[in-house]
């Protein structure tokens, strides 16, 4: 293509893009461009293009702005469309979305595990940086699962990305929806070793354990396995798993007697006043 040519078609290119750009109310001319009425700034400019002067168009600050302001509503949008599919996908909803670090018992004798989760939940930029999770472990209904979703639930209000499962649901998902954990903040596992103890189901744990580990990303486990167990399993299946598990995680016990129980205690108590007749009635 010739010079001439190549100028031709630039100039060509130029005007017709101008063209499209029609002034509004209120803008004017300026040195020869037009600028905009509202922020004051050119919508055109001019080049030299092998010694052609050549006015293009250009956006004014506000239809720069205008368009950040476009695509930040695109992505916030995106972000709530990936968030409420990781929530569809996760355990977060019905009580576990309501619980919450204000409703914990900092009286009990888990008060100092609950205020390292609480911690845990306020520097979590550095923990998420460091690649640091935790170990929530301890017996049947002690409250490690209310700890894990109090600090799901902080972390979502700071629009962090969280998804908690439980890995016996994990096991039996898609294995495009185990790919997806590997993008969230914090991914939360609950309920590790009450899985089913086959080749298949360590296998599966094994991959998402070793996925998000060479992700860098942080997992909370909650488990109501003893910490010996993790340190010393005879099962090579299980310790190669739980050595990626104490390598990243840091062990947090809750102790103390079921939450459950003494739940249903409290409500058979209530029963008992609303519905026993005494002896003087």
């Amino acid at each position: 293509m010739s010079m001439d040519k190549a100028v031709d078609l630039a100039r060509m290119f130029a005007k017709t893009m101008s063209e499209k750009c029609v002034p509004q109310n209120g803008d004017y001319i300026k040195d020869g461009l037009i600028y905009c009425g509202k922020c004051n700034t050119p919508t055109e400019y001019r080049t030299e293009f092998h010694g052609e002067e050549i006015i293009f168009p250009t956006w004014c600050e506000c239809a720069k702005r205008a368009d950040e302001e476009r695509e930040r509503q695109s992505a916030e949008a995106q972000r709530a469309i990936r968030a409420a599919e990781l929530r569809r996908l996760s355990m977060m909803n019905g009580t576990l979305s309501e619980c919450t670090f204000a409703d914990a018992d900092m009286d009990g004798e888990n008060s100092r595990s609950i205020t390292i989760c609480e911690r845990y939940a306020e520097k979590f930029p550095q923990m998420l940086a460091d690649n640091r999770g935790l170990l929530l472990f301890g017996s049947v209904g002690t409250g490690k699962t209310f700890a894990a979703a109090c600090i799901a639930n902080a972390l979502l209000e700071k629009n962090y990305s969280v998804v908690m499962v439980s890995l016996v649901t994990l096991i039996d998902s898609a294995d495009d929806i185990i790919r997806r954990m590997d993008d969230i903040d914090l991914l939360i596992l609950d309920d590790l070793g009450a899985e089913r103890s086959t080749d298949y189901g360590f296998e599966r744990i094994y991959a998402v354990t070793d996925a998000r580990y060479r992700s860098g990303k942080p997992v909370i486990y909650t488990s109501n396995l003893p910490l010996e167990t993790f340190k010393h399993s005879e099962d090579i299946r299980c310790a190669r798993i739980y050595d990626r598990v104490l390598e990243r995680c840091y062990p947090v016990e809750l102790r103390g007697v079921s939450r459950r129980k003494r739940e249903a205690r409290r409500r058979f108590e209530e029963m008992t006043k609303l519905l026993e007749v005494n002896k003087g009635d």
